[in-house]
């Protein structure tokens, strides 16, 4: 049973992915969200990176749409997309969040690496907030606080990490927009 903060996180998650507003989330609000990054990036939309991360948001859809019974051309409620958020990927400590985001988080990681070395700078941590529209003002303060093994930059399991303990709300910073 997810904690007031998690629900709370998990109703603003919604929110960010009702990309059109009309209150239920279906595979166009995650495509737009997608579009959103990628823009933030100033990525091609027919570029391998933007594909890739195209391919792990649907993919991401696909498994939480699936879990809630919508199938991928349905589309999920705030209750339904609570409930298999709370049942597959909080339930556990969070044990759902490496399988479900790890893909995403891979593929934002590959759009901020700018330099190819397969982790994330502080420099390109703070491309990667403002990419996404998370609060800039608090970027290096967050980056110390992810980079847990303290080797001055993050990798893909520090930014799952993060992500995860955002939304079991041990972190008050997200990496994933607003």
């Amino acid at each position: 049973m997810a904690t007031v903060v998690q629900e709370q996180r998990l109703q603003e998650r919604f929110d960010l992915w009702d990309v059109n507003g009309d209150g239920t989330i279906d595979k166009s609000d995650w495509e737009a969200e997608a579009r959103r990054i990628l823009r933030g990036f100033g990525e091609p939309e027919d570029s391998p990176k933007a594909t890739k991360l195209m391919n792990a948001y649907l993919g991401m859809w696909d498994y939480l749409a699936n879990k809630a019974g919508v199938g991928n051309n349905g589309s999920m409620t705030p209750d339904q997309f609570r409930q298999v958020a709370d049942r597959h990927i909080l339930a556990d400590d969070g044990a759902g969040f490496a399988k479900v985001l790890q893909p995403t988080i891979n593929a934002i990681l590959k759009l901020a690496d700018t330099d190819g070395d397969g982790a994330v700078s502080p420099q390109e941590f703070r491309r990667w907030i403002q990419a996404v529209g998370a609060d800039p003002s608090v970027a290096d303060e967050a980056f110390r606080r992810i980079d847990t093994d303290g080797n001055g930059e993050l990798s893909v399991q520090e930014l799952v990490q993060a992500v995860k303990d955002y939304h079991l709300g041990r972190l008050e910073f997200s990496l994933l927009g607003r």
